[in-house]
């Protein structure tokens, strides 16, 4: 779904140019859900941005579907760490915005609304501003907006930094259910996932790809062999707690979070 050959990307600033990413080569499989770690700074969120179509690399070959990225990809759904709702509208409203901004009828589109918003447990706040709504729930919300067209691909900004440890785990789950993991008659989306938590990253991917600083590289790549589904109590497998240590080990190598053993 995703192939990423030898990107890089540098910024013009006032001060002189600025190195955010370097020779960044990666592939990520239709279905496979992997996650980004490492320090602030070092260009997960402008490797989002370059992936979707947002920004374009100075250096290097991005392709998404078999299809080289030269503008915003169409088929793609983003969530941000905040759940950036428009305050004016109400719940259901919000979940429709992509088919408006499409160009499409988004009465076409209120059923597939209300079954998302069933899904996560938000049918009875449809009808809500997002002011009613908990953290959780604004969150829960954005996911179904991104959801709405089914997009094959899924960005994942930090979606849950900003919410209480409890609450987190529950949108850890409420993705792994969104996203398919028992699913048998359906392909799963892919999703490429961006986060500052080591736990979470290792509870919810398949890979988990460590960055250095910047210039943001790629300094290790590792399977995660937990089984699905996952649950809270697979953070108290053996191999949970090996696999967040060894990434830890790599983030934080010579000080730098350079390449480690992966």
């Amino acid at each position: 779904m995703i192939v990423l050959d030898r990107v890089g990307m540098t910024y013009e600033a006032s001060s002189g140019p600025v190195e955010a990413l370097r020779d960044i080569s990666l592939t990520v499989a239709r279905g496979e859900l992997v996650a980004l770690v490492g320090p602030s700074g070092c260009g997960k969120s402008t490797l989002l941005r370059i992936v979707a179509g947002l920004r374009a690399p100075t250096r290097g070959r991005v392709d998404v579907a078999d299809h080289p990225v030269r503008g915003p990809v169409a088929e793609v759904g983003m969530v941000f760490q905040a759940p950036v709702l428009l305050h004016w509208r109400r719940v259901l409203e919000n979940v429709l915005l992509p088919a408006e901004l499409s160009g499409r009828d988004p009465r076409r589109y209120h059923e597939r609304a209300t079954q998302l918003l069933r899904l996560v447990g938000l049918e009875d706040f449809a009808a809500k501003r997002p002011r009613e709504l908990s953290g959780g729930m604004q969150q829960r919300a954005a996911l179904c907006r991104a959801l709405l067209l089914d997009p094959p691909l899924l960005l994942m900004d930090e979606p849950f930094g900003a919410l209480d440890a409890m609450t987190r785990d529950e949108m850890n789950l409420e993705l792994l259910r969104v996203w398919g993991e028992t699913a048998v008659d359906s392909p799963r989306k892919t999703v490429l996932f961006v986060t500052h938590s080591i736990p979470e990253a290792v509870l919810l991917a398949d890979r988990v790809v460590v960055m250095t600083p910047r210039p943001g590289r790629i300094a290790a790549t590792f399977d995660v062999p937990l089984p699905r589904p996952r649950g809270v109590e697979t953070r108290a497998d053996p191999r949970f707690g090996a696999l967040s240590v060894r990434i830890y080990e790599t983030l934080t190598a010579d000080g730098r979070g350079g390449p480690g053993r992966g």
